[in-house]
């Protein structure tokens, strides 16, 4: 059991839960589809009814688990169509979060973006050699990275409906890394490009790159 009965009703504990299911969903050992039943998950997970019940209808909202009155929760499908989507919507939510945010941020978001992309760099370079031990770090400072471009758009509706977007996306991301199916050296040239494009206040290629990273590994 990961966590004991004590304090398991607090905000802390249904934290912690969530992110360990997020964690199972997004590398499948939660699999798409898999009816999530409470006593289950808290033989392994730990907690009680409450707070799991809470960390999952928390995972409801990023779109990871389906609630239903009468069938209780289930892990989101993850389908091809699931994925067309995901990363059709994305993509324009994303391109619109960018096209503000270089109207309206200034050089401390301008150096905010270019300090992610050198955290992700490096993510990136250690993904190399660890694979899927290195899967977590990278995802997160990929996710801190695009959270950074759409940062500067003062719509904070469009950056959490960015951010859930990312997150659902996640099972895919991570699937891809465990099967080698991302070219790190593409996504790299097109982290450079996008940076020289914004740096030069060029909307139209850093619009033009962001839809071609998005499309690459959503």
């Amino acid at each position: 059991m990961i966590f004991s009965r004590k304090n398991s009703d607090s905000q802390t504990v249904v934290g912690l839960i969530a992110s360990a299911l997020r964690r199972d969903i997004s590398f499948g050992d939660l699999a798409p589809d898999k009816r999530l039943k409470i006593e289950e998950l808290r033989s392994k997970y730990g907690g009680s009814n409450h707070s799991m019940r809470e960390a999952l209808t928390l995972l409801s909202t990023e779109g990871l688990v389906e609630a239903n009155a009468q069938r209780g929760f289930r892990v989101s499908s993850a389908t091809e169509d699931d994925l067309k989507d995901i990363i059709r919507l994305r993509s324009e939510i994303a391109r619109l979060g960018l096209d503000w945010s270089m109207d309206m941020g200034d050089v401390e978001w301008e150096s905010h973006v270019i300090a992610c992309q050198y955290r992700l760099a490096r993510a990136i370079d250690e993904i190399k050699l660890s694979n899927k031990d290195g899967a977590l770090a990278w995802d997160e400072a990929d996710r801190g990275f695009h959270l950074a471009l759409v940062s500067g758009c003062e719509s904070p509706r469009l950056i959490a409906s960015h951010n859930q977007l990312y997150d659902q996306a996640r099972r895919f991301r991570l699937a891809a890394v465990t099967e080698e199916r991302i070219d790190f050296d593409k996504e790299t040239d097109l982290h450079s490009a996008l940076i020289e494009a914004i740096a030069k206040r060029d909307k139209a290629c850093a619009l033009a790159q962001l839809k071609a990273l998005i499309d690459i590994h959503v």
